[in-house]
Formats: C-alpha cells, structure tokens, sequence
C-alpha cells in the first residue's frame, strides 16, 4: 500500500457562492420600529380614534407595565415619526398608534395570563356542551385543523 498525498478539500470549500437575488423596491412599510433594548419588548398602542384621545388605553397600558417609546432614545434613526405637541410629545407614533415597550417578563406573563383564560373559557364551553350530551346521539369533540393549497374541490 502506498501511501499518497492527495489534496482533499473539505464540502465546506466546494460549495457554490450563495447567490442572493435582488431583493426588487417594496414600498416602506408605516409600522417599522426600531429594535428593543435586550430584554424588552416593543408594541404599538392605539392613543387616539378619528382624532379623539384614547387616554384610557394608554393608561391601562402603563399600569400593565408599558412605558412609551421616546424618539430621542434613538437618534440614530431619523425616519421614525413621532409627536410633536400634546401631552406625549417626543414619542414615536403614526397613525393614531404609539410605540411602547414593556420587559419581556411581563409581555410573557400577559400571555401565559390570556392562554389560560381561553384555556378555561373553552373547557367551561366544552363542560356546557357536554352536559347536553345524549348517548343515542354522542357529541365529538375533533379539534383538529388542516389546511390544504390548491387542487380541485369536488363537490
């Protein structure tokens, strides 16, 4: 057996150049915000309805933990809109919307909060819909979904 030295070059090198398409112009999009900070979490919130105030929601929004999202805190980025007058003035907003952010810990704990809540509406509707159940005529409870593309749908 002899040995030889032959030049092995590993997959790593003989792939192809990864070939990026143009990506094409797409339309700028009202709702880009910039990046949290690390370890928050950004969300717009309605502060105003057909030119009325929505206090209520904003403040409902503070009290669950939110703070809004002030334009200074990124001066590197000068296409974000934001107020110019009133009351929350320097904050990033379009559209009736404002940008706020909360500590990931409590956007977490809002949804745990919420999924249980469903989580007990649907077994309180479930235990109603069971209670009406007949054993000549047994209810089924199939929560499975599916969703399909394309083909012919034959009737």
């Amino acid at each position: 057996m002899s040995t030889e030295n032959k030049n092995k070059t590993s997959r790593k090198t003989e792939t192809r150049e990864l070939k990026t398409r143009k990506r094409g112009w797409v339309p700028p999009s009202n709702l880009d915000a910039p990046e949290p900070p690390e370890g928050y979490h950004h969300r717009w919130v309605r502060f105003e309805y057909r030119g009325t105030q929505d206090d209520k929601n904003v403040v409902a929004r503070i009290r669950s933990g939110y703070e809004p999202v002030r334009a200074d805190e990124y001066p590197d980025r000068i296409d974000l809109p934001h107020l110019n007058e009133g009351k929350f003035k320097g904050t990033i907003a379009v559209g009736g919307l404002m940008l706020m952010r909360c500590p990931i810990e409590v956007k977490e704990d809002r949804d745990e909060y919420f999924a249980n809540l469903t989580k007990d509406q649907q077994q309180s509707v479930d235990n109603d819909l069971m209670r009406e159940e007949h054993p000549s005529m047994p209810i089924s409870q199939d929560r499975q979904s599916r969703v399909e593309f394309g083909g012919n749908k034959k009737s």
